[in-house]
Formats: C-alpha cells, structure tokens, sequence
C-alpha cells in the first residue's frame, strides 16, 4: 500500500503442551528454522527464533495487515504439523494453547536479539516459569496464576 510505513517488532512466546521437553536438542534447530520460514511466508520478517525444549522464543517484524493471533495460529498449527508428519516424536506432537506476545522499539532490537539467542545458558539459571512471569511483570500485563502454561501433573 502506498505511502504506509511501519515499524513493529514484536517477541512471542509460546510452549510444548504440558511444558514437556520434548523439543529434542538433535532437531529442535530444524524445527525453529521452519517456524522462521513459516513468519516469512505470511509476509513478517523473521529476525530469531530459538528455545530450549518446552519453548521457543520468536522475534520478528510483523506485517501491520495480520493480527498476532492469526499468525501465532498459523505457526503453531504448521509447525506442529511439520514435526509430527516428520514423526521426530513417538507421540503426537502439541503445542499449549496461548501464548505471550511483547512489542519492543528498534533500539532494543539488539538486546532482545542476544537474549534470545542465549536461551539455553539463561534457562541453567531461571526456569521458563520465572522468565515468563517476569516479561509479564516487566511489561505490566495483568495475568492470573491457574493460566500460566500448565504442566501436567
């Protein structure tokens, strides 16, 4: 469209159903490069994505004529369809309903970026529960504790 310009990056999070890890370290890679062709082909722009085994972390520029829902649905449905007609699982594969989503300014790019990229050495010190809780808290989001990701007890 003529004369639109934008700028909106934004970093979502979403998880493995029940929080399990079972985003195998030997092709979790493969699986965070087809979610970041998956943005791209709705017309975002990809900068990372990267996780550990119950979650992934992606960072993008979002197109401003889809909706995050829209593409979060998308993403999540493909990938998932992606790993399980791969059978990289025994078990069907899902992700947990919901996610979390958080916009940042072009100076931070950088910083978010880095902290995506060092999931796996962040996680040896913080738990994806208190990362999550705390970008909640960080970005002032009202949330109640019984729809946290849950785990399977």
């Amino acid at each position: 469209m003529a004369n639109t310009y934008h700028q909106i990056y934004i970093h979502t999070v979403f998880a493995v159903k029940y929080r399990k890890a079972t985003l195998k370290e030997n092709w979790r890679k493969n699986v965070f490069g087809v979610i970041g062709n998956l943005i791209n082909e709705t017309g975002c722009k990809t900068i990372i994505v990267n996780g550990v085994e119950d979650h992934v972390h992606c960072f993008l520029g979002l197109k401003p004529t889809l909706s995050v829902s829209n593409l979060l649905q998308n993403i999540k449905a493909k990938s998932s369809k992606y790993i399980n007609d791969h059978k990289l699982l025994k078990a069907r594969f899902e992700w947990q309903e919901g996610y979390g989503v958080f916009s940042y300014s072009h100076s931070q790019i950088d910083s978010v970026y880095n902290y995506i990229q060092n999931q796996e050495s962040h996680h040896k010190k913080e738990s994806f529960r208190e990362e999550y809780i705390a970008l909640l808290e960080k970005f002032d989001v009202p949330y109640d504790e019984r729809y946290i990701f849950s785990e399977l007890i």
